[in-house]
């Protein structure tokens, strides 16, 4: 309707501008100049997004936030200014056909009586109620029809000029990756963390209920190691959870463990050979966690007792051994996807399969930058 009006007042003064012709054609440069902003505006794009999905059932996705783009802008500008055209045209059919398609229906059952006086169209004239009829029926019908072409042809054309730009589904898509991939990571983190925690929780509870009654002071240390694991646990898992509760904000974070807070897999089921010295944080938190993973393993699907060792030179060697218990459980499950999940991530290979008689994991991770001491 503001377009209409404004069309309508310059029309009018452009045709009897009188003696301030240059005024006029002024002010409609101006009024013109002002009824083309609203168009490249981003509001209006949002606003003309919601009316699609409201009035079209178009699934658009969310405009991106910030600045748009001259294409994008261009895009939504088309829309608009077809949307204006597309109304024009249907509210000039209704406003025809409805009134025309009433008084010939009125003059048809005699409700009224002339009122097509003066009216004629082509071979109809005012006494033809018949054709006037008929014509009234057409119109009204074929108004209709335009309309729901309209939008079908709208709905279609949604997607193309107000979807997002190139650039914006690159964004979005990256932006999905990244939410996939952080959502993975929490996922390993939570599997090796408390997942090993319970599993040495199980099997130390198993081994105190068994000896409780002939070997109390062994159960007295299972107790403390199940204390002790439990608490590890909850402080893992409150890591975890903190990182969802963070979000995108600023929040410090629990930093992650690495291989400095080896001890806190060793058991003295575990022998041990650590030679690696200090390593970059991103390696060094990625083999603690191979390293928990498998010796998780190790204690669901062996015999208990398991060999590690780690070294380091042109690249970090994880290796960890122990007897077969279950071999058939040792080949699948989360818990090698993840350990191959992370060695693949840093770059780097890893083989996991029986040997000897053993069970052998091996882990080789690239240092950057070659030989690290």
């Amino acid at each position: 309707m503001p377009y209409a009006l404004l069309t309508g007042l310059i029309g009018q003064a452009l045709a009897d501008p009188g003696d301030n012709l240059a005024g006029v054609v002024t002010t409609a440069l101006v009024a013109v100049t002002v009824a083309l902003v609203p168009p490249f505006l981003g509001g209006t794009r949002q606003l003309e997004i919601s009316a699609v999905r409201a009035l079209l059932g178009v699934d658009l996705p969310e405009p991106v936030p910030g600045r748009l783009a001259l294409e994008t802008r261009l895009r939504a500008a088309v829309w608009f200014g077809l949307h204006l055209v597309s109304g024009a045209l249907v509210a000039a059919a209704v406003g025809i056909a409805v009134p025309l398609s009433l008084i010939t229906f009125a003059e048809r059952l005699g409700i009224t009586d002339g009122a097509l006086t003066g009216t004629e169209v082509g071979p109809l004239g005012p006494a033809d109620r018949w054709g006037w009829t008929a014509a009234g029926v057409v119109l009204l019908l074929g108004t209709v029809y335009a309309v729901a072409g309209l939008g079908t042809l709208a709905a279609t054309m949604a997607p193309v000029l107000l979807g997002p730009a190139p650039a914006e589904r690159l964004a979005a898509l990256e932006a999905r990756e990244r939410r996939l991939a952080e959502r993975n990571r929490l996922a390993r983190e939570l599997h090796d963390s408390v997942g090993h925690a319970l599993t040495a929780v199980t099997l130390q509870a198993g081994a105190a209920r068994t000896v409780f009654d002939r070997d109390p002071e062994f159960a007295r240390r299972a107790l403390g190691t199940i204390e002790e694991r439990g608490r590890d646990a909850l402080e893992e898992l409150d890591a975890v959870l903190g990182v969802l509760r963070a979000g995108d904000t600023d929040e410090p974070r629990r930093p992650a463990p690495t291989l400095a807070d080896l001890d806190r897999l060793l058991t003295g089921d575990v022998d041990a050979t650590v030679t690696a010295g200090t390593l970059p944080a991103p390696v060094s938190r990625e083999a603690y966690r191979i390293v928990q993973e498998a010796l998780t393993n190790a204690a669901k699907h062996g015999t208990g007792r398991a060999t590690l060792r780690i070294t380091a030179g042109d690249e970090v060697v994880i290796e960890v051994r122990n007897a077969v218990g279950d071999e058939a459980a040792a080949t699948g499950g989360r818990g090698l996807d993840g350990m191959r999940e992370r060695v693949r991530l840093l770059g780097g290979e890893l083989t996991a399969g029986p040997r000897d008689g053993t069970w052998q994991v091996v882990a080789r991770l690239p240092l950057p930058g070659g030989r690290h001491d």
